[in-house]
């Protein structure tokens, strides 16, 4: 009968499977070195677009009404913003797609929690959130119109229904990917639904979750992009999509350039100071590294 190994040994293999389980700690590099490798990319690409942008408006080989210079569309940016009307037009934007957002994450999450976990509710309306995932939100601009009006409500309700969907099926994708295991055993520790729902499937399925919110972002912000760029009304005040549409009827090429710019810049600035560092975040705690 071969002899059983020594106390010692086991309690070295025990250490040695707990430390390639537990997340490898990563030394951060200095601030200015995160900064520089996150911010001079983009600069970069900054500067060869208007450098490119320069030279093909040197060339004429468009008119000025069609391509204006760089420093037009810089001028009319400064013009806006001195005036105070940039803030004001950014500010009817933001606070819209914010309060739209977060009424679909309200929304979405306890919807795609139904669909993960009851299979009659996922037969019945999972292949409906798809299709309204791949459904384009301007479809839903002129119907909203007829339904509520020119006001706030028609806005939302577009928003709404870019943002819902995204955010459930992100929610499901990420439940899908958890272990069985996980739910049983909180099962047999004595979690109900709820308690299951809140501390065992939602912090599982974090990272997928948190893929559908950063898409149900993208869908808000260009849901709401698109009601206001149709649904124009004094009652509404200007935002980025009406600010969009003015310089386009009075054929203004470099405010339409302009409210372009600003309604990218506003995209990519949310998508920088909020969810990368959830990104971050998650992953770190995961003992993942990723090139974000």
């Amino acid at each position: 009968m071969p002899a059983s190994p020594p106390d010692n040994d086991l309690a070295a293999v025990s250490a040695g499977l707990d430390a390639l389980d537990a997340p490898t700690a990563v030394k951060r590099p200095p601030l200015w070195k995160r900064l520089s490798k996150s911010l001079l990319p983009p600069l970069v690409t900054i500067g060869i677009v208007i450098a490119v942008w320069q030279v093909l408006w040197a060339s004429a080989m468009w008119p000025e009404f069609k391509l204006p210079a760089p420093l037009d569309v810089w001028g009319e940016f400064w013009t806006t913003a001195s005036s105070g009307e940039l803030l004001e037009v950014v500010w009817t934007s933001i606070h819209r797609a914010v309060l739209g957002f977060l009424a679909g994450v309200a929304i979405g999450t306890p919807l795609g929690l139904l669909v993960a976990r009851v299979w009659f509710v996922r037969a019945a309306i999972g292949p409906l959130l798809i299709g309204l995932q791949s459904l384009p939100s301007v479809a839903w601009v002129p119907a909203a119109i007829l339904w509520f009006g020119i006001n706030d409500a028609a806005i939302y309700f577009v928003v709404l229904l870019g943002s819902v969907p995204s955010i459930a099926n992100g929610l499901v994708a990420g439940i899908d990917q958890v272990p069985p295991m996980l739910p049983r055993a909180g099962k047999v520790m004595g979690a109900g639904r709820l308690q299951s729902a809140r501390f065992i499937l939602l912090p599982a399925a974090l990272p997928g979750y948190l893929a559908g919110l950063k898409q149900g972002w993208a869908f808000s912000w260009r849901s709401l992009m698109a009601a206001e760029l149709i649904a124009i009304s004094p009652q509404l005040g200007v935002g980025l999509g009406a600010y969009l549409s003015h310089g386009q009827d009075f054929n203004d090429m470099p405010k339409v350039l302009a409210a372009i710019f600003l309604i990218l810049i506003v995209g990519v600035g949310i998508d920088l100071l909020v969810f990368r560092p959830l990104e971050r975040s998650v992953l770190h705690a995961r003992g993942l590294t990723s090139g974000v």
